[in-house]
């Protein structure tokens, strides 16, 4: 244990480098940081919501609009099939957790049936493990009942949280908020705390828009005039303008073709841009291989008519097609400033929410809570570190004084660590770099008061050195893992401030067992060989 080969000496005295090389943007100014290369440590430690402020939201994702979605895809379904099959009914319409149709006759009801089992726009896809996604039964007055299942109806449930989740998240991402914690609550909630966001506003407008783009033709066939005078011809449907208003301020409708062209499912990119004519702000857009066919045959067989995109249930823009747009890509032009181009593109990129979200609830937390906190702990930090280090000099005499070397090392590389990885820190996280300043010395202390015993067995100083860390590093490491192993469950089955808590307190244990271990033992054994005493000052 006394021996110390050279590329260990370099090796401790690396970390301990690049550790305070790390830390060092944390005690600059953020502006300057920021100035700092990329090629150098810039990156300054990422506070949490309790520290630095910000936003915190509760969602409610509308589930039972992904059931009634089905459901009514599930009428276009069998009304689909029963025009196939040049049946007559009546009473086609959604029944609770299902539909339900009459069959005018009664000697097609097993034809029927039948064609209804086979189609998979119906049935939902082959059956899991025997259990289908809907239930078909007939009864004898030529009734029809389709109904979902228990397991469809929780799997689809299921799936549209999920994907909600993932949509905000890189919604969110897109603005570039750092850290955030976005996590499922409950059946149908999702927690979002965004730390440092100066505008709620806007980010409550992104999460609030479905974003499910579509292309429609326009029209022109019917009268608009019928139609706004409650005549609706089949096929059709009336949606308001975004940038289009009457002399009374009001959206003017539009009259498009219920038939969808071109999804939006099909986009792969959208980015902000600028009209190269006009120079007014613009939305480009580009579809996959699928979507780009689509569009090109839209557009060549429709040249010289309008065609809509119509975005939540709102007609944002209705221009003229002029030739046929075969490259699969275009710009979407309209009444956009700079930040609403730059969202709707965010809005297209992240894909669109499978249901609409509702905010339940909202705190907007400030950064004068989080000064108060990071002061207080500052103010802990400092007085717990000088009672340590007072302490261990005092008890310990000189190898004190080796301790606490390691100990201020310890606390840089907790910097360091946290600076680089970017983890967040929270309140709960000073506490843990609190506990770790009292924990830190604990592989010293039973080090120490190793060799004060080998001393008082009569050893020599090298002797008593070399015994004392080689007895006492089972100790070392078993108390170490065992609270290392409590950091990580308490990581893996915690949330927020719980997980800040293990985050510093897992980082804390391991720099503190490298710094305790190596970084004084270095220490010890260089004064030793310089040295060479007779009494150990212990």
């Amino acid at each position: 244990m006394i021996y110390f080969s050279k590329w260990k000496i370099f090796f401790v005295l690396s970390v301990c480098a690049l550790g305070l090389l790390f830390s060092v943007p944390n005690f600059i100014a953020t502006e300057t940081a920021e100035k700092i290369p990329s090629w150098l440590p810039h990156k300054q430690v990422s506070l949490g919501l309790d520290l630095q402020g910000g936003s915190h939201l509760l969602l409610e994702v509308g589930v039972n609009t992904v059931i009634r979605e089905r459901l009514q895809s599930l009428v276009d379904s069998v009304r689909t099939e029963l025009r196939k099959a040049r049946v007559r009914y009546t009473g086609l319409g959604v029944k609770g957790q299902g539909i339900a149709v009459t069959i005018r006759e009664p000697e097609k009801v097993e034809e029927i049936l039948s064609r209804f089992r086979r189609s998979t726009e119906i049935t939902g896809g082959p059956s899991v493990a025997g259990q289908p996604n809907v239930t078909i039964e007939a009864e004898s007055n030529g009734r029809i009942t389709i109904a979902l299942t228990e397991r469809s109806i929780r799997e689809r449930r299921t799936a549209a949280i999920e994907q909600s989740i993932e949509i905000v998240r890189r919604r969110i991402d897109e603005t570039g908020v750092r850290e955030p914690t976005i996590q499922r609550q409950g059946e149908d909630r999702i927690l979002l705390q965004l730390p440092g966001v100066d505008d709620p506003e806007r980010i409550k407008s992104l999460l609030g828009k479905t974003a499910k783009m579509s292309f429609h033709m326009v029209d022109e066939r019917n009268s608009l005039a019928d139609a706004l005078a409650g005549r609706v011809p089949p096929g059709s449907m009336l949606l308001p303008s975004v940038d289009r208003v009457d002399a009374e301020g009001r959206p003017v409708m539009e009259l498009i073709q219920k038939r969808v062209m071109v999804s939006g499912d099909t986009l792969v990119d959208s980015q902000p841009s600028f009209d190269s004519r006009t120079s007014e702000p613009v939305v480009t857009f580009r579809f996959d291989n699928l979507g780009a066919r689509r569009f090109g045959e839209a557009t060549r067989k429709n040249v010289g008519t309008r065609f809509a995109i119509v975005l939540d249930g709102q007609v944002i823009s209705a221009p003229v097609i002029r030739e046929a747009i075969l490259g699969g890509s275009g710009q979407i032009s309209g009444s956009f400033t700079a930040q609403t181009a730059g969202d709707l593109a965010l809005l297209l990129r992240a894909g669109a929410l499978p249901a609409p979200l509702t905010i339940l609830e909202e705190r907007t937390v400030g950064p004068g809570l989080g000064a108060d906190s990071i002061a207080a702990g500052k103010m802990a930090s400092i007085i717990g570190l000088i009672l340590v280090i007072v302490f261990m000099a005092v008890y310990y005499g000189l190898f004190g004084l080796f301790a606490d070397i390691a100990l201020i090392a310890n606390m840089v590389l907790i910097l360091a660590a946290l600076s680089a990885l970017q983890a967040t820190l929270t309140l709960p996280g000073i506490a843990g770099i609190v506990l770790t300043i009292g924990m830190a010395v604990d592989a010293n202390v039973l080090i120490f008061e190793r060799i004060r015993e080998e001393v008082r067995a009569g050893r020599t100083p090298i002797s008593a050195i070399d015994t004392g860390y080689a007895r006492a590093m089972t100790t070392i490491i078993d108390s170490n893992v065992t609270t290392l192993i409590a950091a990580l469950i308490l990581y893996g089955f915690g949330s927020g401030p719980i997980r800040g808590f293990a985050v510093t307190l897992a980082i804390g244990i391991v720099s503190s067992m490298f710094t305790a271990i190596m970084l004084t033992r270095l220490g010890i054994v260089t004064w030793l060989r310089r040295k060479r005493p007779q009494i150990l000052p212990i």
